[in-house]
């Protein structure tokens, strides 16, 4: 069983802004920077709000006048100088201590005092409070359900499954991006014949540097079959660097729903990125002995960085290996079989994508492994 990830979006307390307490106005001005930078307008007030009945400063207003409180605020980013006035106030998630001085050997005291998460020291923590800035203004909730599938083998089909995958979650309701992590595999838009859609493709962010928005990524690609394709073009080959790789795929789990990448069978740096924010990797096998032992070698790659990889076992070869043989063979847990689907390719020649045909083998097994990862209560029509 897969854990699950649900579809929506949490809601989030206090409007998405943070609550910013300081005196310090060099302290101020940084935060407010990377406020900004993160798209976020903070209130902002000297004190517990609940507790100071004054405004606070540019941005700032009290929690009777329609702002946020100490319980209700996204975030709460408590300076050093303020943790004295914050000490007291009821413990909560989401609270970080923000200072400058790096030798202040009691600042773990007062985070401690005041229930903080962390301690963020600026500038060294300027990146990763961006993140969580930033997460509050996209209203983050519970990240989406990442699935890689990789293929054992050449020819096995794993972008074939992608796709299917890709295109049964979007039906059952789940908000779904498709990913297509390989640059050698024609482009995945072009199985799902949206290759001349509007929107970007992997090399506008070949040049991305730092944090992509969530929501910016998903407006930005092309929408084919109720699901969000980011694919290759077919121009010169461009080599995307492992960071904007990694922030690409990260954006994408922020939106939450169900997140799908098809993978290439040689486990470069980039791809290493990729395998590392994926909840599962599904490696397709075709049933016969000299594929098994190609994917012996690809699964050792995956092993490397993948928290969980299965097998899918694709067709039944006359005189073949049974799929729990094969499993076996590579050390993985069997996640299922795939029959060969007759007609399927001339399908998708004519512009149906695999697996929108519902009563198909390869519908089946997609809206299988979907309510077992999902949860039952999320059942997939057919």
């Amino acid at each position: 069983m897969v854990a699950g990830a649900g579809a929506g979006i949490a809601a989030v307390p206090g409007g998405g802004r943070p609550l910013i307490i300081t005196e310090d106005p060099v302290l101020l001005d940084d935060l407010l920077r990377l406020c900004a930078a993160a798209g976020a307008e903070p209130h902002v007030h000297h004190a517990v709000p609940e507790q100071s009945g004054a405004d606070g400063g540019a941005g700032a207003s009290d929690a009777g006048a329609g702002g946020v409180g100490w319980d209700s605020a996204p975030l709460v980013l408590v300076g050093d100088d303020a943790a004295g006035r914050v000490r007291g106030a009821p413990r909560r998630t989401g609270v970080f201590l923000v200072g400058r001085d790096l030798d202040d050997p009691l600042v773990w005291q007062r985070a401690v005092e005041i229930g903080a998460e962390e301690v963020l020291r600026l500038p060294d923590a300027e990146s990763l409070l961006v993140d969580r800035i930033a997460d509050v203004v996209e209203g983050a909730g519970r990240p989406a359900l990442a699935v890689g599938v990789i293929g054992g083998a050449g020819g096995a089909g794993a972008s074939t499954l992608a796709c299917a995958l890709a295109v049964r979650a979007a039906r059952a309701g789940e908000r779904t991006i498709l990913i297509d992590g390989d640059p050698l595999g024609g482009g995945m838009d072009v199985l799902l014949g949206g290759e001349s859609a509007e929107g970007l493709r992997w090399p506008d962010f070949a040049a991305s540097r730092g944090r992509v928005g969530a929501g910016a990524l998903e407006e930005s690609l092309p929408e084919l079959h109720a699901l969000r394709v980011l694919s290759w073009d077919r121009g010169d080959r461009v080599v995307v660097p492992p960071a904007a790789m990694r922030s690409v795929v990260a954006a994408a789990r922020r939106r939450g729903g169900v997140v799908v990448v098809d993978l290439p069978r040689r486990v470069d740096e980039a791809v290493a990125e990729v395998l590392a924010q994926l909840d599962l990797v599904l490696m397709v096998v075709p049933g016969e002995l000299r594929s098994v032992a190609a994917a012996g070698r690809v699964a050792a790659g995956v092993r490397m960085v993948a928290r969980d990889v299965r097998v899918v076992v694709r067709g039944r070869c006359p005189g073949g290996l049974d799929p729990e043989a094969v499993a076996g063979l590579l050390g993985a847990p069997l996640a299922g079989e795939v029959p060969v689907e007759v007609g399927l390719p001339g399908r998708v020649a004519e512009g149906e994508p695999p697996g929108a045909q519902g009563r198909g083998a390869l519908a089946r097994f997609c809206d299988g492994f979907w309510q077992r990862a999902l949860g039952p209560a999320q059942g997939v029509p057919a």
